[in-house]
């Protein structure tokens, strides 16, 4: 019995390390990429000054930073490494917020859609880069809400003398309290529930143009459906992932090689890849950012060759 424990518990440590071993690799493709569509970005002024591609850069500055900092949990986390708790709470605050910065811009990337498609003589009034930039105040402001709502929970609960402990950090710790858990829930679900009814509003409006244009205006009209459908199958996930830590808590009381299994595929499908979706929808399928992408590939390899 115990050389079948010990044997189990072996091959469970050498499953974790393979799945560490994979989010790293994964992380890092997903980094590259992500860098190398930033640098794209500040090539050519036509994206710097465009109010879609200006909140993709946003989009996919906040989804870079979630990627890392949260690997870089996982990795102090599956070493056992500590840190003060004050310490904690900020890397916290700023992995709230910006894991909530990235449902909030593409939104607002879909609400850019619809002025495009629905009030294209607007557009440029409405989306202009100063309205852009003041949009990504509003962004920042209205991401930090549900933060101030799960640290002031944190804050008026916790005893002064737990900020001075040492704890391997994790999102779990701020949840003192089953209530805690609920309000995080009922108020992640409200931001989720009010992005969806504006995406599929956008949805709607975008079809019924689609509906009646012709030529061009046709072409670009189903384009900004895809684009919103995306959009919407990737806040589909994030919401999904709302659902994750209550899933895992039934697991952990049941199995705890099916925890672990259920949380590492939790953790790739539904935090990893909302996050990789952004590069694929206005960077690889974007043709102005495709285009641009290979030319800065081939020049780059150009100039390697010549030296």
């Amino acid at each position: 019995m115990a050389d079948n424990t010990s044997l189990a518990g072996e091959f469970l440590q050498r499953q974790i390390n393979e799945q560490v071993l994979i989010v790293q690799v994964l992380v890092i493709i997903f980094l590259c990429v992500n860098l190398l569509l930033i640098i794209i970005f500040f090539q050519k002024e036509h994206f710097y000054t465009t109010a879609r591609y200006i909140l993709f850069a946003v989009a996919l500055v906040a989804d870079s930073f979630v990627l890392f900092i949260s690997d870089v949990l996982l990795i102090f986390s599956y070493f056992r490494f500590t840190m003060q708790i004050w310490l904690c709470v900020i890397i916290s605050i700023l992995i709230f917020m910006y894991s909530v910065v990235t449902p909030v811009t593409l939104t607002a990337m879909t609400l850019e859609r619809y002025v495009a498609v629905c009030m294209p003589l607007r557009h440029g009034e409405i989306c202009s880069t100063r309205s852009t930039v003041h949009c990504i105040l509003i962004i920042h402001g209205i991401s930090s809400l549900p933060c101030v709502v799960i640290l002031s929970m944190f804050f008026v609960s916790a005893p002064l003398t737990l900020y001075k402990q040492s704890k391997i950090c994790s999102l779990e710790m701020f949840s003192l309290y089953l209530w805690h858990d609920h309000v995080r829930s009922a108020v992640q679900l409200l931001f989720f529930l009010i992005m969806c009814i504006i995406i599929v509003f956008s949805y709607v409006k975008i079809m019924k143009v689609a509906k009646t244009a012709s030529g061009e205006d046709k072409q670009s009209s189903n384009k900004g459906l895809k684009t919103v459908a995306l959009h919407g199958f990737q806040l589909l996930l994030c919401l999904i992932q709302l659902l994750c830590p209550f899933v895992e808590s039934w697991m952990f009381h049941i199995d705890f090689r099916l925890f672990v299994e259920v949380r590492y595929f939790n953790y790739v499908m539904f935090f990893l890849a909302p996050r990789c979706l952004n590069p694929l929808i206005y960077g690889l399928r974007n043709e102005a950012f495709s285009q641009a992408m290979k030319n800065y590939v081939c020049i780059s390899s150009f100039k390697r060759n010549a030296n």
